[in-house]
């Protein structure tokens, strides 16, 4: 049987008590899965994360998450601008295997002495995953993670995170429903 790495019990959470965007919602994902969030804009999908990140608070139930590491929809978020790739990929994760890693990615040895500036938004999503992937969680939360990338790279990137799922479950927000359909175990709508 394999590990649970989140399960979330009867949440109920809403930015005001009239409105809730979460009532008396459950979810589980063991390692070796992938699940997904699909819906439209503002029905809570990012909120969700922000729960599981412990960044906002439930109003009720229980949230337990295994070490993670997200990936977030706007890589540019997410790197400091004066810090090279390199520097803020080893601050928080081991280097071990990135030559392999990036090779599968179609990244090279500049994007990692790159400011993030520097470098292209599917560039720079892209690093990001690696920098995700290398800090090797039990559990992998991506948010609209291949937005900022052209069709063929979607799917190679989708296809690179799949064929790392040994130890890990992945949870993923995506707005595209073909998506969610070719690598998700299980879908989950909201809204």
């Amino acid at each position: 049987m394999s590990l649970e790495v989140l399960n979330i019990e009867a949440l109920s959470f809403g930015y005001s008590k009239e409105m809730l965007l979460f009532d008396d919602f459950s979810l589980s994902v063991s390692q070796g899965q992938i699940k997904a969030i699909v819906g439209p804009s503002g029905v809570g999908k990012s909120t969700l994360f922000e729960l599981i990140l412990g960044r906002v608070k439930p109003h009720m139930g229980t949230i337990k998450a295994s070490s993670l590491s997200q990936v977030f929809q706007d890589p540019y978020s997410s790197f400091h601008p004066s810090y090279s790739i390199r520097d803020q990929i080893s601050e928080v994760a081991s280097m071990e295997g990135y030559e392999e890693l990036m090779d599968k990615m179609g990244l090279t040895a500049e994007y990692l002495s790159a400011l993030p500036h520097k470098l292209s938004g599917g560039q720079l999503q892209r690093c990001s995953i690696l920098r995700a992937l290398l800090m090797k969680p039990k559990l992998l939360l991506l948010d609209e993670p291949t937005s900022a990338l052209d069709n063929l790279n979607q799917l190679d990137i989708m296809k690179l995170i799949v064929s790392n799922l040994e130890g890990m479950g992945v949870l993923l927000i995506t707005h595209d429903a073909h998506l969610a359909q070719w690598c998700a175990d299980e879908t989950i709508r909201l809204g």
